[in-house]
Parts: structure tokens; sequence; C-alpha cells
């Protein structure tokens, strides 16, 4: 009861932000269009406007709790992958709907999760990146003496792309240079000796910059009825792909 009565007390304006809240960290963190509209729209009904309304893309957030408010916008200028921020967002949402917390609870507990830096430290990505390569490479048919020089060109490679997407907010640019260092090294240790079979070693090499979420977001929100939002994510899933290739593509032309 008492759930009840704090989140009768809560105006339509701190409703509409405590929503806001949710769509943001989950879109933010790699979340889908569809998931983050259906848990604002199920939070706003747990706080007594089952009538609320959003609208959702890659880069913007729209909301409203009927027809009658004002609409507010969010934008979203960076979007990563962190689910378990997602995860902690579901998380609250539900138990928000089973009046488990207040709005007050709610939004404590949703700045929280918005504060955290939940991304693992820098030197276990890349050292997570190397693994990846250098396991793709011998999953596809490269040997042990492939992936060495995989394992060197995938942490470098990643490296480079964290390195300039923080220099140049120009993600294009950035994985285009990663993918261009990758398959000088993949070249370069093919003609030393070290590896065999270049093309094995580029491959392996390349999947830690492979869109793989990006892809598999846009698929869902295109079968989820989201057109718009399906399609940006695909487009910029092929440009990256795009880019990965260009780079791959300038170093066979020049080598």
């Amino acid at each position: 009861m008492d759930s009840l009565s704090n989140n009768s007390n809560t105006s339509a304006h701190d409703i509409i932000d405590l929503c806001l809240l949710a769509g943001k960290i989950m879109l933010q963190s790699g979340a889908e269009t569809y998931r983050v509209e259906d848990t604002m729209s199920r939070m706003a009904a747990a706080l007594g406007f089952p009538g609320a309304h959003s609208y959702v893309t890659p880069t913007v957030i729209m909301f409203t709790t009927s027809r009658t408010e004002p609409v507010k916008l969010f934008r979203i200028a960076e979007r990563t992958t962190d689910l378990q921020k997602v995860s902690e967002v579901n998380d609250i949402s539900r138990r928000l709907s089973e009046r488990q917390l207040t709005a007050a609870e709610a939004r404590e507990r949703l700045g929280a999760v918005d504060d955290a830096a939940h991304a693992y430290p820098a030197w276990l990505q890349i050292a997570a990146a190397a693994l990846t390569g250098a396991c793709f490479t011998v999953m596809f048919k490269g040997s042990l003496w492939d992936a060495l020089p995989a394992l060197l060109a995938s942490a470098l490679g990643f490296a480079a792309a964290t390195y300039l997407h923080r220099l140049v907010q120009i993600r294009f640019f950035a994985e285009f240079s990663a993918s261009f260092l990758i398959g000088l090294l993949a070249f370069l240790s093919v003609k030393a000796g070290i590896g065999q079979e270049m093309d094995k070693i580029i491959i392996g090499s390349v999947m830690p910059l492979v869109p793989g979420l990006l892809i598999t977001n846009a698929v869902r929100d295109l079968m989820a009825g989201h057109l718009v939002s399906g399609l940006s994510k695909g487009a910029d899933a092929f440009l990256t792909a795009f880019a990965i290739g260009t780079g791959i593509g300038l170093v066979l032309s020049l080598f």
C-alpha cells in the first residue's frame, strides 16, 4: 500500500523522466528498439499511465504519458554494448510492475546503474580480442602457426580501433585503420615465415571487429516491425563491414 500511495504522488513529468532514463540506459547499452519501448510502456503503466506512447530509434527517444501531455525527447549520442546494464534495467522494471519498488526507489536504482562503469578494463578487452582472433583462425582451419600472428594482429587491431575511436569520433575511420593494420601485420607475418596462410590469419583477426550484435538487433527490430530502427542498424552494420573490407582490400591491392 505504501508503494501505491507513493507512486500516486509522483507527477507525470517525473514519470516521463524516469521512463526516459530507463530507455536511455538500455538504448546506449545495446538493447533492441522494441525492448526499450516495451520496458518504458510497462514502467509507465505500473505508475498509473497505461496509455503512454513512445517512439524509439537508435539515436532518439520520444515519450509521453498521454495524448494531452507534451512529448519529451532524448538524444542518444553514444552507443556501446553493456548487456549487464540492460539486464539490471529490466529487473528494475519488473520489480516496479510487481509493486516491489516505488518510483523514487526505481529512480535511485536507475541512477546507480547509469553511473556504474560495468565495462571491462581496456587491457582485458584487448586480451579477449587477441584470444578470440587466435581461436577463430584455428576454427577457420588455420594452423597453430597462423594462430600466433593472429593473436598479435587481433590485439593490436582491436587496441587501434578503440584508441582511434576515442581520438576521432568517426567509427568508420577507426575500423578502416584497424583492419588495414590487421591486414598489414598478417602480410608481414607470412613474409617473415611466422604464419603460413594469410587469408586465415586475416579472417580470424578481424572477427573482434565484426558487428555481430548490431546485425542481430537489426534483424530482430525488423521482425518486430520497427522498420526505421532495423534499417538504420542494418546500414550501420553494413558501414562497419564495408570499413573492414576496405582496409583489408587496400592491403591486398598494395602488396
